[in-house]
């Protein structure tokens, strides 16, 4: 990705952009970001002009068509409509691929609260991932017994046989006995499996553990050979990196990456950690890698215990991590992980990937299903009421865009988030705090007459209730 350009954010979304070769880019009109060149015109208004001075193309209609030609016309003056005070002074984007770790099936079913998912939702579950372009997914702990030995191996064969582009990991703590199944596994079905190698770093940890650091480093160096001896890949992880002393660090990690190891995992495992402390951390982290001389990737790993998941991740990538994990929903151990739904939708609104998400809705959904923890309704992008108002004041916006005939402005003037980038759409309810707008909105979208009678029967009767009228009860008003 090309750095952020110097007047504003250059946009993974821009119709125009993309129609006439600006920049290579998916066509989605989603974004409220408008590209502009060092001349201060908007990049795709410059290439016009440029076109036009083509010879043999004098005018703009023989290379534009004429629904896109209105289109732009249309919105010439969108980019002054919001003031995006989030590239004003902010720091130049990394210019990197990023990658994402999915732990729904392994660390989010840690959870206390969720049900064990069956083989045939957790495929499910795995094929949603690959469909948002998700990189990799920890696919179990084999070690923990026959069950999880068999989950895994059918996780893994369905990769081999879907030829699904994302890549099986899985958890193995540092003792050869949770590194051997993983081994056998990769056998069977002729894949590469990632073992992720974890042991905890902490002092407090250490304490509590009775662990001696000779016996941390020679775990960590028998783990990663043994792996590597058997042609894993190996991500090296330290549990509570994020109260770790830096020596402690140190030690670990180049011991892991002498003996093989090629990624490590830095871990906030009790969501301890603030912004600033990771990027402190990962400057720490960095300044290791380079000291090993090897070619190593630092993968993010977040908890929510302060809320702060999603906020340091993405100032991990910011600080130059190279993968960030996540689960679907957040699930995970007490508070939960990083949720990967919420990541992937502010690393596209941000401009950091362009992914297709309009399968995010079914991926939450399916993961709700498959552990039996409930999507909260007011939970961003996914939740019931995402996307949906009932206030009068609130709802005459949106309405009065809607009949401009600008999706994009209905989209954009009350929501911070597009909806129709994720397969949603902005909802207008009726209820005691809606105006008649509501009503006549509600029953011309139902293809119902607005008669005056009707909007005053209806409206009347949502002043009297106490919450939002369920379709079935406005019907009965008509």
């Amino acid at each position: 990705m090309a750095p952020r350009r110097t007047l504003s954010r250059q946009s993974p979304h821009c119709l125009a952009c993309h129609a006439i070769g600006a920049h290579q880019i998916d066509p989605l009109i989603t974004s409220e970001y408008y590209c502009r060149s060092e001349s201060g015109q908007p990049a795709w208004l410059e290439r016009v002009i440029d076109r036009t001075k083509e010879p043999r193309k004098p005018l703009l209609t023989l290379w534009l068509p004429f629904a896109l030609i209105e289109w732009v016309r249309r919105s010439m003056d969108k980019g002054e409509l919001i003031y995006d005070w989030n590239i004003v002074g902010a720091r130049e984007m990394r210019a990197c691929k990023v990658e994402f770790d999915d732990e729904t099936l392994r660390d989010g079913l840690q959870s206390p609260s969720v049900t064990d998912p069956s083989i045939e939702q957790k495929l499910d579950l795995l094929h949603l991932m690959d469909s948002l372009g998700i990189d990799s997914a920890d696919i179990g702990l084999p070690g923990a017994g026959p069950r999880a030995v068999a989950d895994v191996t059918r996780l893994a064969q369905e990769i081999v046989d879907n030829r699904l582009d994302i890549q099986p990991n899985c958890a193995a703590r540092t003792v050869k006995a949770d590194i051997e199944p993983i081994i056998d596994i990769s056998e069977k079905v002729g894949l590469p499996i990632e073992a992720c190698t974890f042991i905890g770093s902490s002092p407090i940890r250490q304490y509590a553990e009775g662990w001696a650091l000779e016996m941390m480093l020679t775990a960590t160096e028998d783990a990663v050979k043994f792996a590597v001896s058997h042609g894993l890949p190996v991500m090296f992880v330290t549990e509570d990196t994020t109260r770790a002393h830096p020596d402690t660090l140190r030690t670990l990690y180049l011991a892991a990456i002498d003996s093989g190891a090629r990624r490590i995992c830095v871990c906030d495992t009790v969501g301890h950690a603030t912004p600033d402390g990771v990027a402190a951390l990962l400057a720490c982290i960095k300044a290791i890698v380079a000291e090993s001389g090897e070619d190593v990737k630092i993968d993010w790993h977040g908890h929510q215990d302060r809320g702060l998941g999603v906020i340091n991740t993405i100032a991990a990538l910011e600080a130059g991590a190279d993968r960030l994990h996540g689960t679907a929903l957040g699930v995970g151990e007490r508070v939960g992980n990083t949720p990967m739904d919420q990541l992937l939708v502010n690393l596209q609104l941000m401009g950091y990937i362009n992914h297709d998400l309009s399968n995010l809705m079914r991926y939450t959904e399916a993961a709700s299903r498959a552990t039996g923890i409930p999507i909260p309704i007011t939970y961003p992008v996914v939740g019931r009421d995402a996307f949906r108002t009932a206030t009068g004041v609130h709802a005459a916006a949106v309405i009065k865009a809607f009949k401009k005939g600008d999706e994009w402005l209905a989209d954009a003037v009350y929501s911070g988030v597009p909806a129709r980038m994720f397969g949603r759409e902005q909802l207008i309810e009726i209820g005691p705090m809606s105006g008649k707008s509501n009503v006549i909105f509600w029953l011309e979208r139902h293809g119902i007459e607005p008669t005056a009678d009707r909007v005053q029967r209806i409206f009347d009767h949502a002043k009297q209730r106490n919450a939002v009228l369920e379709d079935q009860e406005i019907r009965s008003l008509i």
